[in-house]
């Protein structure tokens, strides 16, 4: 692609340029290369055909990549392809004038919709061409065999993929196959992947390897890895290894699928290779090595004593530390093999995992940050991998066990060793492979992990220690592995309130041990923590008797502190059934008796009932002690409370109460709802009593059976038509209990009285009081589900009650509202065979309220909103479409909030109707709007922008302006600027995401999960493929990446090329100092290197794209409605929002007389004393010497004269008071 830039002079003229206007209408009329190349493209030329094996390949090349016109080529290049050039320079630029000598009628279509535009049709002709020129050099006749012939290549593998096990046995098949795989080592890149592409898809995906009798590996798995272990011998160590890289790239598919003694072979050839220092070749072999643990084969692929081999094999090849990605991937192929090995057998694996932990270890010390990471993560993955999952079976680990346990214990001593001060570097990832370690060992290796506790302990009590938040979770890590009970053995608590000093170093621990333990034993608490909390309680009243109230605060604070683990210790203990009965009755005091911790002591119980009584017979323990609890909690609830007390504990009291009861038994629960019952009804109770016994009420009714249901029915039931609110809301939500049970005795109890209840609920409905609007609904929406076809009329009762109560000031009596009209149409849809028909006949009741009142109207309206969205695939079009003719009628109300209710109906059906349906009504909708009033215009003017911007997307904006009258045209003229802007924003948008998404593509050291992630653009065809337009830089930095540094040694010692570890001195990374990487910190940098830094609301930029989704109009609406309570950020400006008749507000700004008139602020006013006249220095500032503020105004040649003065006068200035300061001082020299 030619470079952009301006045209040369002169070129300008020359250029036939469109009339304005006629840019698009028709192609030029000039085409006279265009027919010359029609009139001899399809047909026979009478002379020589252009086309040539050498143009074939220039034509290869540029679809390539490999040749690049115009640029200059290195110099091998040159002299190699010198003598070819002269021949193909000339077809390079009309290389498809030969591409017309196919005649065969098969390819007719190519040349019917060839297009010149297209690559892959310039690519297609070409091959054609290529092939009619072969057929005709051997005295062909162009038949369609002999084509088919000629492009088989492209369908060997899918027929070799399709033969059958006995095929295979034939030498021709193999044959065939070899031919395939002779291609695999193509000089060009496309044939060369499609070939190996070919081969996985026969070794992997022949179809009887997929059979029941498949054989454990394909027959001509053995004749491929022979051909690349030939091949890759056959190279040897040339400087290039082009074939050496084509190899390992396919062995890196297909060695998961050779029988274990080629694995094996290939193995030992990879790891020759990788002796020769060659970057890439390296890199390749560690790809192949991953591909194969990755892909954990089965034994008879890779047995584990093989796979222990090759991981003993590579430590010889573990790279420097200088050397950042070859010891990246180094860490990722090992941590795979140890994973594969442990999988193949467990004890070997292990036995291997404490060499690679300490490896793994020293390389925490690495200068590189990636490798550190690396290095932690690799650990990590084993540790769940290959230790978590055994532990359990290996059993204790100790310091003298043998076996697999000896070899955790090995490896937990090298993670262990990172606490030294040499890897204080590196400590955040330390914590971070002791924290996994604990999780994953603790329960069974806590005998050799004491120490390091300990270790843990003392280093976070050294001054400035920087990763306290990561000790922490370790330790934390510690508690819910091992227990509380283990950790505190190795780092006692220190406390037990005889201290000489309120140091308390290890007070930590508290806070750590309460948010880590869970599954422990209750019965540590008992024996352990709750003697030392009364102990530190104790004290605490002491040294407040004693006037020390600093001190008695702190003992204090720690036993409340203890108190706090208790809901810990209650999730999942492990003696329930044993340990509860020692510790029922403290609670219970500690309920009844410590305001301060009756709290925390009900969530224990909460915990301990939810995620503690799994177990039948420990939910039977729990249970027995009902009898007990619950009277505490219900004299707790019971008692009145001040103004100044908080509601929190009387909250958590009810809630631990109705949890209680979901485990207590039904008669005990009976018992307590028939004394609750008698507290109600008797006289001498006050108004709290009665409220606050119907809320236990409301608790005990669903767990009653169904007598106790029905005689509480008949104690409530007066109270439906109470003139006290408060009262009548607590009867319905007794009742609201009852009705919700969905089975047990609440259910049979709404199916027995059902008819009773219907009775009672419409007799009572005049003297329901608002607040109790939101329980009696929710009542009906239980009881309309449970209804049958025969109780239509009762629904029809309930209709004209529900709409009103749209508008009901309690927004949960809305929400039930609008739940209950769609339950109502979901009834009367279970009534009739017919949906529509039942739609309409539930519709025709809500109708009437269009004609009645203000406010029932408005209320309808909502209602038939709410209706149009839930049921819009159900509604007939012709009811939707009759709805809105009657609503567009309505919108020349009076009344706003009639007006309102119209406007959100149109909103939805503008997103619920199909366009050729709305188009029939766009001029009534458009004529109603128009008609409405200045009033209504102005109030309504952000809902109306609304709907003009939904209709102008739908039918355009011409339809739209030229329906509504011109008072409207500069709204709509705005909202048409306002599109067009978000629609380019949103253009930048995507293309700066697209860019970021490409950027990202590229892998991120350190951090990818895959061999090829960590190990990017390490092939050659990679470079010839995929980077085209880069010429002699993406060459450059090729050359770069295939050379090798070695490392010398330290002062004048000689390199050793005989030690063991001499590979570690061959470098992919040039040694020196590193190149440091600018941070990324979030923020985006100006041109002049600030940093911009942004709010949240100024990210957010509104724009209306098309893509808010139904349910989102539909919540805007039930916003508008005030059911939900969302707060709306601000999303129009003022501006906009006057759009409508609304006079624009001036704001000074420009010059002349549109200038501001606020005055500058004068350079050096600072500095002018407030009394005396002259300037006075000021502390910590410069002198007051005439600064003058850099302005790129001044040099404009016009204000020179103007400017000139300015400055005359500065200096006039400055003298005068020069001279003033000067006769001063002479004054004060007088005698």
């Amino acid at each position: 692609m030619g470079r952009s830039g301006k045209l040369p002079s002169g070129a300008s003229a020359k250029l036939k340029r469109w009339k304005k206007g006629h840019s698009s209408d028709s192609n030029p009329v000039t085409c006279r290369h265009r027919q010359a190349a029609r009139s001899r493209f399809f047909s026979r030329p009478s002379e020589k055909s252009d086309l040539t094996v050498d143009a074939v390949k220039l034509h290869n090349e540029l679809q390539s990549g490999s040749l690049r016109l115009g640029k200059s080529k290195a110099p091998e290049t040159a002299m190699e392809e010198g003598d070819e050039m002269a021949l193909t320079e000339k077809s390079s630029g009309t290389f498809l004038s030969g591409l017309s000598d196919c005649t065969n009628v098969t390819f007719s279509k190519v040349q019917r919709f060839w297009e010149s535009n297209s690559a892959a049709h310039k690519e297609i002709c070409a091959v054609l061409a290529a092939v009619t020129e072969v057929i005709r050099s051997q005295g062909g006749k162009e038949t369609e065999t002999e084509y088919f012939a000629a492009l088989v290549l492209s369908c060997l593998a899918t027929l070799l993929r399709k033969q059958d096990m006995e095929a295979w046995s034939y030498p021709v098949t193999l044959q065939v196959f070899h031919g395939l795989l002779s291609f695999t080592v193509h000089a060009k890149p496309k044939i060369r992947k499609a070939a190996q592409h070919g081969v996985c898809s026969v070794l992997k995906g022949s179809d009887f390897m997929f059979g029941e009798k498949a054989p454990a590996h394909h027959p001509a798995a053995v004749s491929t890895a022979k051909f690349c272990i030939q091949e890759i011998e056959k190279a040897g160590g040339s400087k290039e290894a082009t074939t050496t890289l084509h190899m390992l790239t396919l062995l890196k598919d297909m060695l998961p699928c050779f029988p274990e003694g080629l694995v094996k072979n290939c193995s030992e050839t990879l790891l020759r290779v990788m002796t020769l220092s060659h970057v890439l070749v390296t890199a390749c072999a560690m790809q192949a090595f991953h591909s194969l643990f990755h892909a954990k084969p089965s034994p008879g692929t890779l047995s584990a004593e093989l796979n222990a081999q090759i991981i003993t094999a590579l430590y010889d090849y573990l790279p420097s530390e200088n050397d950042l990605q070859p010891q990246l991937a180094w860490l990722k192929v090992m941590e795979k093999a140890h994973i594969n090995l442990v999988r193949l057998q467990r004890d070997l694996g292990l036995g291997h995992l404490a060499r690679f932990f300490g490896t793994a270890m020293s390389c925490l010390l690495s200068p590189h940050s990636q490798v550190v990471i690396a290095a932690t993560q690799s650990l990590k993955e084993t540790l769940k991998e290959c230790v978590a999952p055994h532990v359990a079976d290996i059993g204790s680990v100790t310091s003298s066990a043998s076996g697999p346990a000896q070899y955790i214990a090995k490896m937990f001593r090298a993670v262990e060793e990172g606490l030294t001060y040499k890897f204080h570097a590196a400590w955040s990832s330390v914590l971070q492979l002791l924290c996994v370690f604990f999780e994953a060992c603790g329960r069974q290796a806590h005998p050799v992990m004491k120490k390091c506790l300990q270790s843990l302990c003392d280093l976070r009590l050294s001054p400035h220690f920087p990763h306290t938040a990561a000790l922490d979770q370790a330790v934390g890590a510690a508690v819910t592995s091992m227990g509380p009970e283990v950790v505190l053995q190795a780092v006692p608590l220190d406390i037990d309130g005889s201290e000489e000093t309120l140091d308390f170093p290890r007070s930590w621990l508290l806070p750590v041990i309460r948010d880590h333990v869970r599954e422990t034993r209750l019965g540590f608490f008992t024996t352990y923590f709750l003697p030392l909390a009364s102990t530190l309680k104790s004290k605490a009243v002491d040294l407040a008797e004693t006037g020390s109230i600093v001190e008695s605060k702190i003992y204090d604070t720690l036993q409340w502190q203890i108190w706090t683990l208790l809901p810990g210790f209650c999730t999942k203990p492990m003696d329930v059934a044993t340990s509860f009965k020692g510790l029922a009755r403290t609670l219970g005091t500690a309920i009844s008796e410590r305001p301060d911790l009756r709290v925390t002591v009900c969530q224990a119980l909460r915990t301990l009932i939810t995620k503690g009584c799994e177990a039948e017979a420990d939910s039977a323990e729990v249970s027995r002690f009902a009898k007990n609890f619950l009277p505490i909690l219900f004299n707790l609830y019971g008692q009145p409370v001040t103004a100044e007390d908080p509601l929190t504990p009387r909250r958590a009291v009810l809630e631990t109460i109705k949890t209680y009861l979901t485990i207590a038994e039904t008669q005990l629960v009976n018992g307590f709802l028939e004394k609750a019952s008698e507290k109600v009804l008797d006289p001498a109770s006050s108004d709290f009593t009665r409220l606050s016994v119907l809320d236990l009420v409301v608790a005990l009714a669903p767990h009653a059976d169904e007598a106790a249901i029905s005689k509480l029915y008949s104690t409530i039931r007066p109270y439906l038509d109470s003139k006290t609110h408060g009262m009548q809301k607590k009867a319905y939500r007794v009742l609201e209990e009852v009705c919700a049970c969905s089975q047990g005795p609440g259910a049979c109890f709404v199916e027995s009285h059902l008819d009773d209840l219907k009775k009672t609920l419409l007799d009572s409905l005049r003297s329901t009081s608002s607040p109790a609007k939101r329980p009696r609904l929710k009542c009906l929406i239980h009881i309309v589900k449970k209804l049958s076809a025969e109780h239509e009329d009762f629904i029809a009762a309930l209709v004209p009650e529900v709409i009103l109560c749209t508008k009901e000031v309690s927004v949960g009596a809305r929400k039930n509202a609008f739940a209950l009209l769609v339950e109502m149409g979901h009834a009367f849809l279970r009534f009739g065979s017919n949906q529509e028909e039942s739609l309409q006949r539930y519709l025709i009741l809500i109708y009437p309220g269009l004609v009645g009142p203000v406010t029932t109207v408005s209320c309808s309206i909502l209602a038939l909103t709410h209706l149009l969205f839930e049921f819009k695939g159900l509604m007939g079009t012709s009811t939707v479409e009759q709805l809105l003719e009657n609503i567009c009628l309505l919108l020349a109300s009076r009344t706003r909030d009639v007006v309102k209710s119209a406007l959100g109906f149109i909103k939805v059906a503008v997103v619920v109707m199909d366009v050729l349906h709305l188009a029939k009504h766009v001029q009534l909708v458009m004529e109603a709007i128009g008609k409405l009033s200045d009033d209504m215009r102005r109030h309504f003017r952000m809902k109306l922008r609304n709907l003009f911007t939904k209709f102008i997307r739908k039918f355009g904006f011409e339809l739209v302006k030229g329906l509504l009258p011109e008072e409207y045209h500069k709204v709509l003229i705005n909202i048409r600027k306002a599109e067009t802007r978000a629609k380019r924003h949103r253009a930048l948008s995507q293309a700066a995401a697209e860019e970021e998404e490409e950027e990202e593509e590229d892998p991120v050291q350190g951090t990818g999960d895959s061999i090829e992630e960590i190990l990017a653009d390490s092939e050659d065809e990679d470079n010839e493929e995929e980077e085209r337009g880069r010429g002699r830089e993406q060459r450059k930095l090729a050359r770069q990446r295939s050379r090798a540094w070695l490392k010398e040694g330290g002062g004048d010692e000689p390199l050793n090329f005989l030690d063991p570890k001499v590979a570690q001195r061959v470098l992919a990374t040039q040694p020196g100092p590193g190149r440091g990487k600018k941070k990324d910190h979030g923020f985006k940098v100006s041109a002049d290197g600030r940093l911009i830094i942004r709010e949240e609301e100024d990210d957010k930029i509104e724009e209306e794209d098309g893509t808010k989704g139904e349910d989102e109009e539909m919540t805007d609406l039930m916003e508008d409605v005030g059911i939900t309570n969302k707060k709306k950020l601000k999303q129009h400006k003022e501006v906009e929002e006057e759009e409508l008749e609304m006079p624009p507000q001036y704001q000074a700004g420009g010059s002349g007389i549109h200038r501001p008139l606020a005055k500058k602020a004068v350079p050096g006013a600072e500095y002018k004393a407030k009394k005396a006249k002259g300037d006075m220095k000021k502390k910590g500032r410069l002198d007051p010497y005439a600064y003058i503020p850099l302005n790129r105004t001044k040099l404009n040649r016009r204000k020179k004269v103007k400017l000139q003065g300015q400055f005359k006068g500065l200096v006039k200035a400055a003298q005068r008071g020069s001279q003033v300061g000067h006769q001063l001082h002479r004054k004060d020299r007088r005698p």
